[in-house]
This record gives structure tokens, sequence and C-alpha cells, in this order.
């Protein structure tokens, strides 16, 4: 059986290794994101210069106008696009961040709990109120932690809602075939 020092040491290096797999799924996430700044960066520079050029060969206002317009759609549509997509990455980041952690906490709760209990048995007498101490320490940890994780996963739930409608607004507003009102 192991000894309330092992157990702790195993503990320590679990927790280690899950804050290392976190961290490349962290990097892994940065990597993706640069990869979308970069490329819709690259997308409205070229856009944005063809637009230019459009509007430089125009011959009159008219002309001017039309390529104004021609343009604010796709360009509108892009941006919605790439908030939809940097949305997935820090979600998806959040989900694959989240999820060792969570199982490390529940590992490491038990190994925790069976050490406090193997302390308990050779503890020496009067040691009953830092064995209390320890073990509600241990309830508060667990409690501030249950509230974070269900805070983080309302905050997820409400931002995907927000993100939702947003689009679907935006969408409607940019979309002259399913908005009676727009003028494009």
């Amino acid at each position: 059986m192991p000894t309330s020092a092992e157990t702790f040491a195993a503990t320590g290096k679990s927790v280690f290794e899950t804050s290392l797999d976190a961290s490349h799924t962290l990097f892994e996430s940065v990597e993706r994101m640069t990869a979308l700044n970069l490329n819709t960066a690259r997308s409205f520079f070229e856009d944005g210069t063809a637009a230019f050029g459009a509007v430089l060969a125009a011959k009159n206002p008219k002309d001017v106008l039309a390529v104004q317009t021609s343009v604010a759609q796709p360009f509108a549509e892009k941006v919605l696009g790439y908030y939809r997509s940097a949305y997935e990455i820090v979600a998806q980041t959040l989900e694959e961040a989240m999820k060792p952690f969570e199982i490390q906490f529940s590992l490491a709760n038990r190994s925790f709990a069976l050490a406090l209990e193997n302390a308990a048995k050779s503890a020496p007498a009067g040691s009953e109120i830092a064995l209390a101490t320890v073990r509600s320490a241990i309830a508060t940890a667990n409690s501030a932690y249950d509230q974070v994780n269900k805070t983080v996963r309302q905050v997820v739930e409400m931002t995907e809602t927000n993100v939702a409608n947003a689009t679907a607004a935006a969408t409607t507003a940019i979309n002259p075939a399913t908005n009676p009102k727009s003028t494009i």
C-alpha cells in the first residue's frame, strides 16, 4: 500500500502531466488562431486591393457605387465567418483544456481522501483538529472548483447563444434575399 508521501508525489506528477497536456492544447489553439488571422488578413488585403483597383477603374460615380455595393456583402460575410471560426477555436480549446483537469481533479480528490484517511489512522492523538482543517480546506476547494466550472460552462453557453443570434441577425441584415428592408 502506498504511503501518503508516495500518493501525493504521484498526484503531483499526474497534475504536472495534465498541465503539460493543457499547455500543448493552448499552443495548438494559438497556432490555429494565428493561421486564421493570417489567412483572414491575406484575404482582406487581396479583396481590398481588387476593390481599390475596381474603384480606380470606375468611369463615373455610379460605377464607384456599384463597386462599393458589390463588395459590402462579401466583406460582411467574411467578417462573420472570421468571428464564427475564432469563436469555435476558443470554445474547442476551452473544452479540450478543461476536460483533463476535470478528470485530474476527480482523481486527485480520491487520492487526497485516501491519503488523508491513511494519515488519520497513523496520526498522533490530538491531531484531529489539523485533519479536520485539511478536510475542510479540500471541501472548500471542491466547492470553489464546482462553482467556477459551472460559471465557465454558463458563460460558454451564453456566448454560443449570443454568437448564433448575432450571426443570424447580421446574415439577415446583409443578405438582400432575406431582408426586405435591405437596399443593397
